[in-house]
Order: C-alpha cells, then structure tokens, then sequence
C-alpha cells in the first residue's frame, strides 16, 4: 500500500535520513521507534511532501507520491497527525474540524451530506468534541486537543493515518484512551503508521514496527517480537 525506497532526506546539508526502506501493508499499523533525532519525525514529514527526499521514491497503491505537494498527498488519502498536535487555538472546535475537510472535492461542503456523515464519525470516536464543538481550541485539556488533532485528520477520510507522538505529554489515563481509538480507528478500515516515544505501548499494538537509528533501520520485525527482544528491552525498554 505504501512504500519508501532507499529515501535520503536532507535538512540542509545534513542528511537526516541515510537510505530507508518501508513498507505499510493494507489494514495494519505499523510503528517507528527509535531515540530522539533517529529520523521517525522526518519520515512522517517526507512521505505527507512537507520535506522532499533527496534521493529514492515513496508510492502509494503503485502511484508515486514523492515529489508532490502536501494538499496532493492528502487527496490521495494519506493525512498527518503532527507532533504537538498544532490546532488552531483561536478557532472553535467545529472550524478546526472543518479545516480538515479543505483538500476534499468542491461537492464536499461544509454543510454537505458527506461532510456532515464525516463529522457524525468524529463526534462519535470523541464525544466530547461534539460537547465542545462552539468552544475556542485552545481551552481544551491537553488530550482533548490530541483528540482535535486526529478528528481533524480524520475529516479528510484517509486511507492511511500518520501519527506523530499521539501520547506526547498526556497523562496515563489520557495516554490509555488515545491507544484504545487508535486500535478503533484502525478497525475502522483505515491503515496506521504510528510515531511514538513510548515504545512499550506502540510495540503492543502494532503489527510490525520498525527500529529507526541515526537515519537508518535497524530492526525490523512483529511488533510482540520486538518486545521480547533483548536488544530492543534494553535500549527503549527499560529492560
């Protein structure tokens, strides 16, 4: 479903990536842990075209995307979730929503058939955003924003879901309530590619994970597996 092939990206002359290779298969999610610095961030970032490879191709459903500008990627069905969420803080909840939904076709519409189903789903996975809907985004708690920040995603109806850091910051409770939608937006039909820090938590959720290290993949397997690893235990574990 998507794939990156020997991708190198550079900040400057700095080459952050160094070759990488990735595959996300249909219905999965799929998780990339590593240290701070490793390259998770910037995969994400250069497979939604915000950074463009310096060298190698990414392809969704055999069509290249690489290249291409980021409001094309997300009409081809792939929306980011960014590290820190990045919501409008001024804008009420509905009008961040609404945001979301921009790159979709003109018959879209904010007040259309379609929009409203897809803002139905999202007031459904968190209810709270529909208890909140006229309320300034920048007074919600720290996990109703992360919740903001995946509705908002979700508006554009993808196919694929990239997630940065989704439990960045939040507490334990906030941290197990994001885990469980992610699993439920996934049994939704929707394939997930998850940047996070925790990697106890992604590695128990994921089907496979990769293992990112100075731009480069380590390890690659199941994600139960990596659990187990020792290699893996000691390094991001705590083992």
């Amino acid at each position: 479903m998507l794939r990156l092939r020997d991708i190198h990206t550079f900040y400057g002359p700095i080459e952050a990536l160094k070759g990488i290779d990735i595959e996300v298969n249909k219905g999965e999610i799929v998780s990339l842990i590593g240290s701070n610095g490793a390259g998770k961030s910037t995969t994400l970032m250069t497979i939604s075209g915000i950074l463009l490879p310096g060298k190698g191709d990414i392809f969704l459903n055999d069509k290249k995307i690489s290249g291409l500008k980021p409001h094309h990627i997300v009409g081809m069905g792939i929306s980011q979730v960014p590290e820190g969420r990045r919501i409008f803080p001024w804008l009420s909840v509905r009008e961040n929503l609404e945001i979301g939904a921009y790159s979709r076709s003109s018959g879209f519409g904010f007040k259309g058939a379609t929009f409203l189903r897809q803002l139905d789903r999202i007031y459904e996975l968190f209810p709270v955003l529909k208890e909140r809907e006229g309320q300034t985004a920048g007074t919600l708690s720290g996990g109703e924003q992360q919740m903001l920040a995946i509705g908002r995603a979700l508006m554009s109806d993808p196919i694929i879901l990239l997630l940065d850091e989704p439990s960045l910051g939040l507490s334990p409770i906030m941290v197990s309530k994001i885990f469980k939608t992610i699993k439920e937006i996934n049994e939704s039909g929707v394939t997930i590619l998850l940047v996070e820090q925790n990697a106890q938590a992604a590695l128990a959720l994921c089907d496979r994970a990769y293992v990112l290290e100075n731009g480069m993949v380590r390890l690659t397997g199941r994600g139960r597996e990596l659990l187990n690893n020792e290699e893996i235990k000691k390094a991001y574990l705590g083992g």
